[in-house]
């Protein structure tokens, strides 16, 4: 857990009330094909020498699948993974071509790309409201990919190596002795179903299938749908969200 010089820390202790929205990362925070392509690309180096098949072509085309709303995976991740398994590249290459990518995060070989407007966004929030990082990404190279993406002077508190959806429960049962807490994520089962069981609110981006849309208290096909909606959520002292009309959310939210 890292913690840095944050809106919330110049306003510690001005409410004894306080809303907390747990962010996810990959996918949520930092988007782009650049961390996924890197993935696909060290994994396929690994092996590269005894394929038979261009790997990193299969791996890409796996990703695509995905951002069509084809195949069974849980995010493009899952996808490069379920795509690595079927070419027969076993998990510790997997461990290794994913942990390689990491290392190349927020560069020019796997660039991250910001939702539109999330610095002006998260900096129009009531003061009060406490940012939490809650990633499964190891501790590499997530500082500098915060940077590019501006945000990262305005997060309170950040959970690495957290592993969801286990690891998000204690997160979310600190942070409800607070006050409210919504939690944002593009996995259901990862990012919103532990919150979901200790009666937190949950935001869910993307979810094309729209499986789990009837569960959560809120969806946006990206991140920057749901901006009026959380900020709504914010500025309520109730635990309920008040959502503008227009915004898709339901009563519950997560996995």
């Amino acid at each position: 857990m890292s913690t840095g010089v944050t809106r919330w820390d110049r306003n510690l202790g001005r409410s004894t009330v306080t809303h907390t929205i747990v962010f996810d990362f990959d996918g949520t925070l930092a988007l782009g094909r650049g961390p996924l392509l890197a993935y696909a690309r060290c994994v396929s180096e690994l092996v590269a020498d005894g394929a038979s098949i261009d790997i990193g072509a299969a791996l890409t085309e796996a990703i695509e699948q995905f951002e069509c709303g084809e195949g069974d995976y849980r995010d493009a991740y899952d996808a490069v993974r379920q795509a690595s398994l079927l070419l027969d590249v076993d998990e510790a290459t997997l461990s290794r071509g994913y942990m390689a990518s990491r290392e190349l995060l927020a560069g020019p070989q796997a660039p991250v790309i910001a939702p539109r407007g999330i610095r002006e966004f998260l900096e129009g929030l009531p003061s009060d409201v406490m940012l939490t990082l809650v990633t499964n990404a190891p501790n590499i190279r997530i500082t500098e990919a915060l940077q590019a993406l501006d945000v990262d002077d305005l997060f309170s508190e950040r959970v690495y190596s957290a592993r969801k959806p286990a690891g998000l429960e204690e997160v979310i049962g600190k942070a409800l002795k607070r006050g409210p807490v919504l939690s944002v994520g593009d996995i259901f089962e990862y990012d919103l179903a532990p919150a979901i069981e200790l009666g937190a609110q949950t935001a869910l981006v993307g979810d094309a299938s729209g499986k789990y849309t009837d569960r959560v208290t809120m969806h946006g096909a990206t991140l920057a749908d749901l901006y009026s909606a959380i900020t709504s959520w914010a500025a309520n002292p109730a635990v309920s969200p008040t959502v503008p009309t227009g915004t898709r959310t339901n009563n519950e939210r997560h996995n």
